[in-house]
């Protein structure tokens, strides 16, 4: 492969920085919304609420990001990556506090659907500018280490709701406002951060998209080394056509199939542990140990990711983590040591599907609808993603855990067939490689084989 100055440069101290910065949304979202299941153990008895409206509360801020994932995925394209790189954190601490001062279920469903959307707004925008900044080597891996930040913050989320929940009658409240201290910090941070090059060449602005690259490569890299793959520039129609739509639909499938059990575990880890009888002593800590595992499967995966393949990855991954579930769900009484290693290998082998959940939506789709395409991926899934979660107490209460464990296997396992199908190699190539569309689109075993490069006009 022909090198190119800019996807093959050297990582540097701006690349790192950027994934940090990016990788603050992510860790918000695990924190924000495995918060709410310790909080209802909490908040449930205080403010009368049902299993209903536990679902619904579990649900909330996957339903806005129904709305934020759509709306500020289209905003990304239209006026740029840096726009509203900072405004989505502040509103995130703004909602957070006012969480404090709830006084009915409704009002804190309200500010749970407008924190999802807030935190879906993050996606992308932070994603589309790791990845147009990132060299091909580092692509994967840094954009894998998203996934591992989204765990992180579900494990601080359990540690940090035990310690505040248990402080005193309004502990729940102290910590469902407590996110709003990582999104500040956060917020600071990411000021000066500049604008995506790719982008900016891509609206015209080519003395600006120059100064970019200058900035932070050097003289050695031009805008002359930004090209994009395909037949001229594509626009967010062309998202529900061809072959993105088949590339859409792929993405749709196997993240929803991905992320249903995982949310719905974050949701409700506790309560699920404790259906398990795993989680008499402390539910919470238990729920928090899952994390790790989790957080341990997503390292796994960022390290071998870019040896492995991105199609056998997501293929295996849900396979043996789907065959986990089932097995907890044809023996849901079995001997404890039995349900700590199936739970263990669900957590660990997810992580393969997890990092992909990121790494997919960036590298399929060019810089002109990148931003429209992961917000709209983003929205989608959540909308199965939210229904899961909503079912999870009522199955729990009606069904028992064995079906509901049986449920979720079932999931995965759709999710696994789709990648046996659809499911692509993009490993190895460039950006532009990756995104371009062609005849065939790329070819599970030969990937970017038949495809024509054209500058961006």
């Amino acid at each position: 492969m022909k090198p190119n100055a800019l996807d093959d440069a050297p990582l540097s101290g701006f690349h790192k920085r950027l994934a940090i910065y990016a990788a603050g949304g992510p860790f918000l979202d695990g924190y924000i919304l495995s918060g709410i299941g310790v909080a209802l153990v909490a908040l449930s008895p205080e403010l009368g609420v049902s299993s209903f409206m536990e679902g619904m509360l579990g649900a909330g801020a996957l339903i806005g990001m129904l709305f934020g994932g759509a709306i500020s995925g289209f905003l990304t394209d239209r006026f740029g990556r840096q726009v509203m790189y900072t405004l989505d954190l502040g509103l995130i601490s703004v909602f957070s506090v006012l969480q404090f001062f709830v006084t009915e279920a409704w009002m804190l469903l309200v500010l749970r659907i407008l924190l999802g959307a807030v935190v879906a707004a993050d996606y992308p925008m932070a994603s589309s500018l790791l990845t147009e900044f990132t060299p091909r080597r580092y692509r994967g891996p840094l954009l894998s280490m998203l996934v591992c930040m989204f765990f992180v913050g579900a494990a601080a989320s359990y540690f940090v709701g035990d310690a505040l929940v248990s402080s005193g009658p309004n502990g729940w409240r102290w910590f469902l406002l407590s996110s709003a201290i990582p999104a500040l910090i956060l917020l600071v941070l990411r000021l000066g951060t500049p604008e995506s090059p790719r982008w900016l060449l891509s609206r015209g602005r080519k003395s600006d998209a120059q100064a970019v690259l200058f900035k932070v490569y050097g003289s050695g890299v031009s805008v002359s080394d930004i090209v994009v793959e395909g037949s001229g520039t594509t626009r967010a129609r062309d998202l529900l056509r061809g072959g993105y739509l088949g590339r859409m639909a792929f993405v749709v499938i196997f993240y929803t199939c991905s992320n249903i059990p995982v949310f719905a575990i974050y949701a409700f880890g506790p309560k699920i542990l404790a259906a398990l009888g795993l989680g008499e002593a402390n539910a919470n800590v238990g729920s928090a140990v899952l994390s790790l595992l989790f957080l341990v499967g997503v390292v796994a995966a960022l390290c071998v990711i870019n040896r492995s393949g991105r199609r056998r990855m997501v293929i295996w991954g849900s396979l043996i983590a789907g065959l986990a579930l089932l097995l907890m769900g044809v023996f849901p009484e079995a001997p404890t040591w039995i349900l700590v290693a199936a739970f263990s290998t669900f957590a660990i082998f997810n992580g393969g599907p997890q990092v992909l959940t990121w790494v997919y939506p960036n590298e399929l789709f060019p810089t002109e609808v990148r931003g429209t395409a992961v917000g709209l991926i983003t929205a989608f899934t959540r909308v199965g993603s939210a229904v899961g979660v909503f079912l999870v107490p009522l199955a729990l209460d009606h069904l028992g855990i064995g079906p509901t464990m049986l449920l979720a296997a079932a999931v995965l396992l759709i999710g696994c067939l789709a990648s046996i199908r659809w499911a692509p190699e993009t490993g190895g190539l460039g950006l532009d490689q990756a995104s371009s569309i062609a005849p065939g689109s790329i070819p599970a075993d030969r990937p970017g084989a038949d495809e024509q490069t054209t500058r961006i006009r």
